[in-house]
């Protein structure tokens, strides 16, 4: 359906646009007169619907039905009724100059450099395989519009290049650019934030067009889609299973933790953060928005259970395998760059929150230890050494 030159350069096309908005976010009268903001706020939050939230839910619920709710019950429940809190952590942090999920365990603790370093190597080795996860998502989704996946088989010359890490390395330039401005990382990133609000919305916007095509355009409208759904023994099959409470119970606990603990949310939450206004808005838009982008999660995986046999084999990409089935190019467009868009939000925002945090809690302070030890003291200035460290991180934590 798709060649790999029209598709690769759509995909750099687009990233690209994400550099110019997040250079003009720098620029913008918002950031100074702070109108805006709380908007920008909120969205950003929604960094914490990934790929996973865009293809994988749909995946989940083609097998366990109903699961896939309490990843998103526990940040409504924190943001609707834990409002204090998220404050009262934001107060904190502000007030100790924290600038990461392990400045914060460690201020706990009497500001234990063994608790900030303890905690950056465990977030960093544990976010590791969900960044991969990300940038496999969008090198499976470009095979799958080119018809190398198994969604859609297709014989095509070799291109001679490998996607992945062609868009790594963009989006550590990315992560470079527009999140290591500052040596202080106390100092907001209007630009980021911006291009991050924006791809928020894109995703959402991509994720309500490929339900909305498939109930209204594949199905004529709810009530068919329905009564087909109804009489469908696959679809009986997996949501009649009785849910789990124990395992509702657990993830959604985890969930709730999540949403401000993950290096990338605290960075966005309480980082990012300029007054409580923010997360009196953030308190409504954010569940608001975890809502609708689960709207379309059990129509479309209803509608990829009911594909016929072979259409498609993997139901994490029944949102890119049903348009491509029903030969909706346009929609099938919409469905990739909605993917790219959550994918590389979280990459970026990840990188940026993991290089403040391997800075911070392990090179800088064993570089200033050897010199206190060796007798030189202080070198003085050390902003080029830590913008240096930090762009360092990004580019091997994207590697790795």
């Amino acid at each position: 359906m798709f060649e790999s030159p029209f598709l690769i350069g759509f995909a750099l096309a687009y990233v690209f646009g994400l550099f110019a908005v997040a250079w003009l976010g720098d620029r913008m009268a918002w950031r100074r007169s702070g109108s805006g903001r709380p908007l920008i706020y909120a969205l950003s939050i929604s960094v914490y619907c990934t790929s996973w939230t865009f293809f994988g839910s749909v995946g989940l619920a083609t097998t366990t039905g109903y699961d896939f709710l309490p990843v998103y019950l526990g940040p409504i429940l924190l943001f609707v009724f834990g409002a204090p809190l998220i404050n009262r952590i934001i107060d904190l942090s502000k007030r100790q100059n924290l600038t990461s999920a392990a400045d914060f365990m460690a201020a706990r603790y009497g500001k234990s450099q063994a608790v900030a370093a303890t905690v950056t190597i465990v977030m960093v080795i544990g976010t590791l395989p969900y960044i991969a996860l990300q940038l496999k998502a969008i090198a499976v989704a470009v095979a799958t519009l080119l018809g190398e996946h198994a969604l859609l088989p297709k014989d095509l010359p070799l291109r001679g290049v490998d996607e992945a890490i062609v868009i790594t390395l963009i989006l550590a330039a990315f992560a470079i650019l527009f999140g290591t401005r500052h040596a202080d990382a106390t100092e907001h990133q209007d630009g980021l934030m911006l291009a991050i609000a924006v791809e928020g919305l894109v995703k959402l916007a991509a994720f309500l067009a490929v339900g909305a095509f498939v109930v209204w355009w594949m199905y004529s409208g709810p009530a068919q889609f329905w009564e087909l759904a109804a009489n469908d023994p696959r679809v009986q099959a997996v949501f009649q299973t009785t849910p789990s409470g124990g395992k509702w119970l657990t993830v959604t606990f985890l969930s709730l933790v999540c949403v401000l603990l993950l290096p990338r949310q605290f960075h966005v939450t309480v980082v990012e953060n300029n007054s409580p206004a923010e997360v009196r808005r953030a308190r409504w838009l954010f569940p608001l928005y975890l809502v609708l982008i689960n709207l379309f999660v059990l129509p479309i995986a209803i509608a990829g259970l009911m594909l016929p046999p072979g259409v498609a084999s993997d139901p994490d990409f029944y949102v890119l395998a049903l348009p491509l089935s029903a030969e909706a190019a346009t929609i099938s467009m919409i469905a990739f760059i909605g993917g790219l868009s959550a994918a590389t939000a979280m990459v970026i925002v990840e990188a940026v929150a993991l290089s403040i945090m391997v800075s911070n809690g392990l090179v800088l302070p064993l570089l200033l230890r050897r010199e206190i030890d060796s007798g030189e003291g202080s070198s003085g200035d050390l902003t080029g050494l830590v913008l240096a460290v930090r762009r360092g991180a990004i580019l091997v934590i994207l590697l790795l």
